[in-house]
Formats: structure tokens, C-alpha cells, sequence
């Protein structure tokens, strides 16, 4: 095998480099050599301001994309549901690996009982806020940034009665705690539990190796997901949440999706189960049903409230 050591770009939070050295040990069980390259992005490092209103998707992963096209860099890994649906010129998707829970959680304080009563619940996402009004109008969202630990610092640092994460990044690292209820009811981020990992479009000996890496049945679902939201035009500024589920026994997909305005007040949803024969045009086809009934006026609305 070629001696061509592959460098692997990564954010440099717990999580991001969790991601970074298990597709570095995925890859050298296969025999090829890495190193791992951390680079800091601007989303890590303005936490004062919501991620709307720094006015681009892929703020998360712009730093690696530039370090990736300078050459400094072969590979980058990602939490899937960071990077825009649009890559940039060059930059192709090369593998994504099996999925892991796909839930968000709520952890809170220890008292799980706060439904009915004013209660402030922390999320720097505009999905989960908006999930979280129309389901509990009542309640107070403040913004919440940084990495996971930091986040997770906050909460216990404020009086806020919870706040709400992807399972998937807490189990990963192990931060996980007792004292969390699963949101079974929140439909999380198109492409929540995946990781992704993208590569030069003319670096064929890495793309060769990640392709051993990829999980197809993750792959098509988050393809789905990821159409819906460019279809709707989302990308990190709206609350869109999309989850397809492979059924192996019937070979059906099962497609669930929503848009809601930023308060909660309106919710555009679809649910449907289709062939498996059907996944190509399922996100687009599924996206236009909403765009029809009201979802062209709502995605209007709230690009007019992010302006002000």
C-alpha cells in the first residue's frame, strides 16, 4: 500500500476530535497511515452571538474547508448535520459513517416535572426553540453556544430547569448524565447522529480509503433528510427537522418532516411511508408538499424576522 499519510482536519472540541480519532482508527485498521490536524473554527470561537446571526451556514465547517483547499489538510470530519447541504467547489463527500441515536434529550436539574409551569429552557437552535413553543408555549428559550462541555458548564452555572442536546454528541464522550428525558417527540436535525467526512473530488487515494468506510443505508437516509432541507432553503437559519427510517422487513422508507416559525406558532409537518425505490425524489417531493401548503409564505416570514 501507498505510504501517503492521510491528514485528518478536525475542530478542536472533545467531541470533534472523538469523531477525528475513530475515523483515524477506522482507517488504520485498514492499514493506512493518518494524523490528526485540529483547527479552530469561528463558530467555537464567537459565543456571544446566535448562530443566525452570524449570517452563513457552515460556520462550523468553513475553517477546515479553507484549510482542506490550502492543502494543509486531506480530510475533515464533521457532525453531518453542520455542514451546509451545498459543499463547497472541490469538496466532495467521501464517506458517512453508521448512524448513532438520532434523539435530541433534555437534561435537566433533577426535576423533571416543570410542563405546565413557567420554566426557561436553554438551546442555541432554532429547530429545538421552535419544537419547544409550540409544545410548550409558556416557556422561556435562552440562547445557548459552544461546545458540548461548555454547554453543559452553562446549565449547571445558570438557574435555567434544563437544557436541551443531541444525544448522540453526549454518549459519545461519555458526558451523558443521569438526570435527561429523551425527546421522542422533537424531530431532530436532517442528518443528527451522523458523522461525515469530505475530501479533495481529485484525491483518489483517499477517497478509495474512506469508501470502505461508508454505511449505505446511513447514507440514503441522510440523503433524504438533506434534500428536504435544501429544498426548503434552510440551512442553519430556519427550524427544519427531517428523519427517515429504513424498514428492512418491508423495504420502506418512513419519512418525517417539519417547518415551523420561529415561535412555534405554525408547524407544517409530513409523514409518510413509501418503497424503498422511491428514496431519490423522496426529500424533494416531500419538501415541495410543504412548500404547497403554506411552507413558500412561512420560509418567507422567517427570513424577513432574521433580517431585523
Amino acid at each position: 500500500m501507498a505510504e501517503k499519510t492521510i491528514r485528518i482536519g478536525t475542530r478542536d472540541s472533545e467531541l470533534a476530535l472523538w469523531q477525528a480519532h475513530t475515523v483515524e482508527k477506522k482507517l488504520n485498521d485498514l492499514g493506512y497511515k493518518t494524523s490528526i490536524v485540529a483547527v479552530k473554527s469561528q463558530g467555537d470561537i464567537i459565543l456571544d452571538k446566535p448562530l443566525y446571526e452570524l449570517g452563513i451556514t457552515g460556520i462550523f465547517t468553513k475553517t477546515l474547508d479553507i484549510a482542506m483547499i490550502n492543502g494543509d489538510i486531506d480530510i475533515a470530519v464533521h457532525s453531518m448535520k453542520d455542514v451546509p447541504t451545498a459543499l463547497p467547489k472541490g469538496i466532495v463527500q467521501a464517506a458517512v459513517l453508521e448512524r448513532a441515536n438520532v434523539l435530541d434529550i433534555l437534561v435537566h436539574k433533577g426535576n423533571a416535572d416543570f410542563g405546565d409551569k413557567p420554566s426557561t429552557i436553554a438551546t442555541g437552535s432554532l429547530r429545538r426553540q421552535a419544537q419547544w413553543f409550540n409544545k410548550y408555549p409558556n416557556h422561556t428559550v435562552v440562547d445557548l453556544r459552544g461546545n458540548v462541555n461548555t454547554r453543559m458548564q452553562k446549565l449547571q452555572d445558570n438557574d435555567w430547569d434544563g437544557a436541551v442536546f443531541a444525544a448522540a454528541g453526549l454518549e459519545r464522550i461519555n458526558l451523558k448524565p443521569e438526570n435527561y428525558i429523551n425527546l421522542d417527540w422533537m424531530i431532530p436535525a436532517p442528518a443528527q447522529g451522523a458523522m461525515l467526512v469530505v475530501a479533495m473530488e481529485n484525491d483518489n487515494y483517499t477517497l478509495d480509503a474512506l469508501s470502505q468506510l461508508n454505511h449505505i443505508e446511513t447514507e440514503i437516509c441522510t440523503y433524504i433528510e438533506r434534500q428536504f432541507l435544501r429544498t426548503l432553503e434552510g440551512g442553519c437559519t430556519a427550524p427544519i427537522g427531517a428523519l427517515v427510517t429504513y424498514n428492512e422487513d418491508e423495504d420502506t422508507l418512513h419519512f418525517q418532516g417539519v417547518l415551523l416559525s420561529i415561535d412555534g406558532k405554525q408547524k407544517l409537518e409530513i409523514n409518510k411511508t413509501v418503497d424503498i425505490s422511491e428514496w431519490k425524489k423522496l426529500g424533494f417531493n416531500s419538501a415541495q408538499e410543504i412548500l404547497n401548503n403554506g411552507g413558500t409564505e412561512l420560509m418567507k416570514q422567517i427570513k424577513e424576522s432574521l433580517k431585523k
